[in-house]
């Protein structure tokens, strides 16, 4: 199984310390100067090569030589010339879709999810497995079934261009046994098994592994929509709370990877005692509300679209929600300078509105003296950011700048 062809290798210079903004003119620099030109159309959209000299600070000689040598690798797609001004027309290029392939893989308590996303993020396929918990044969297997048979469906001419394999998962997954009701020895596995290292056998193609929280985060940070905050934390709805943190418009990982874990962050309950932020505020605290109401949660984890909830169980699990992420949101604000919180999670768009809202509310009745409360806005991904999040750890490795989330590549 092939992974890049020639034409598209840029050279994997991940390990270096790069500006973000600013080029260099210097010889030898080409490959960091290629990541920083599509890092910025993917952040601003189609650019000419004037508006990249004048952002970055390259000369007009350099920027139509990396210019020139993306469109010929494929990553770059020449639009329409722009008349109107004086001189030669302006002709702005954008990201080529067909550019680079990528895959995802989000590995879940209750599910797993593989997709194979575009140059854009743009999902081509999508395929879901949903379990009772996970083991690492039944995520292996799979991914040996599903993956041969998206690969299949790309041209031929595509394959080579397939950039590698994301896997966004909880870690530590043998503690979370209690949680999910789980046999501990089959849980134990994890411990042993190196689900990277035979995923990366299995599929002949680099592998990255990240947390889902913060995998979710990136997905945000390199996929999302509109304006785009350059200090977010970010809250992510799952079977458990989790969260990411983006500082200075850089996703931070922590020396662990798992900074921003927002689930142990003290918060109070519904009775008044201190709880566990992910003991109030996750999908599994809403699932154990309806099933002690006597209405079946199964539906929760196999799609997001409709959640078929009673309003007095969705409204108090909505509140308790909301009351945990705003105390959980004013201790982080007393540290950072959070400029926006974004809420996302596996949810219907309707309940992550409302909710959004209601955290909002929450915040600004607690005492916010000292504090410039950021603003509260929900997640531009949506309930899929998890796996498009690992399909972007391969992305941001190989092709952007200064990104902080390449993972743990083999």
């Amino acid at each position: 199984m092939t992974t890049f062809s020639d034409a598209a290798q840029i050279p994997d210079r991940s390990g270096t310390d790069d500006p973000v903004l600013r080029g260099t003119n210097q010889s030898g620099m080409r490959a960091q100067n290629e990541r920083l030109v599509l890092t910025l159309v993917r952040q601003h959209g189609a650019l000419a090569k004037s508006d990249i000299a004048r952002i970055t600070g390259l000369s007009a000689q350099t920027v139509s030589v990396i210019m020139r040598a993306l469109e010929q690798d494929g990553l770059l797609a020449r639009g329409e010339p722009q008349r109107g001004r004086i001189g030669q027309p302006s002709i702005p290029m954008s990201l080529a879709p067909e550019g680079a392939y990528f895959f995802g893989l989000k590995i879940g308590r209750r599910s797993a999810d593989l997709t194979l996303v575009d140059f854009l993020g743009r999902m081509l396929r999508l395929e879901r497995q949903v379990y009772r918990y996970p083991t690492p044969g039944a995520v292996v297997d799979f991914v040996s079934a599903t993956l041969p048979l998206m690969i299949a469906d790309l041209p031929a001419t595509a394959r080579g261009r397939i950039g590698g394999l994301g896997v966004a998962m909880p870690f530590q997954l043998w503690n979370w046994v209690q949680s999910i009701g789980a046999p501990q020895a089959e849980m134990d596995d994890w411990r042993s098994r190196d689900i990277q290292a035979e995923l990366a056998a299995l599929t002949d193609m680099p592998v990255f592994v990240q947390n889902d929280a913060t995998a979710a985060c990136g997905a945000e940070l390199v996929f999302g929509t509109g304006e785009r905050p350059k200090d977010f934390l970010y809250f992510y709805f799952g079977t458990f709370i989790g969260g990411g943190l983006v500082l200075n418009g850089q996703l931070f990982t922590g020396r662990s990877g798992n900074a921003a874990g927002v689930g142990p962050i003290p918060v109070p309950g519904p009775d008044g005692t201190t709880r566990r932020l992910l003991d109030v505020a996750s999908m599994s605290v809403l699932a154990d509300a309806m099933e002690a109401a006597g209405e079946p949660s199964d539906h929760l984890w196999a799609q997001h679209l409709d959640w078929r909830v009673s309003p007095p169980v969705l409204n108090a699990w909505m509140d308790g929600a909301a009351c945990g992420l705003a105390h959980a949101i004013l201790s982080a604000a007393a540290l950072i300078e959070l400029e926006a919180v974004l809420i996302d999670g596996w949810m219907p768009t309707a309940i992550r509105a409302e909710l959004t809202a209601r955290t909002h509310d929450a915040l600004h009745r607690l005492d916010l003296a000292g504090i410039d409360a950021p603003a509260i806005r929900p997640g531009t991904v949506g309930a899929n950011a998890r796996v498009l999040g690992a399909a972007a750890i391969p992305l941001s490795h190989r092709y952007l700048i200064d990104q902080n989330a390449s993972g743990r590549d083999t």
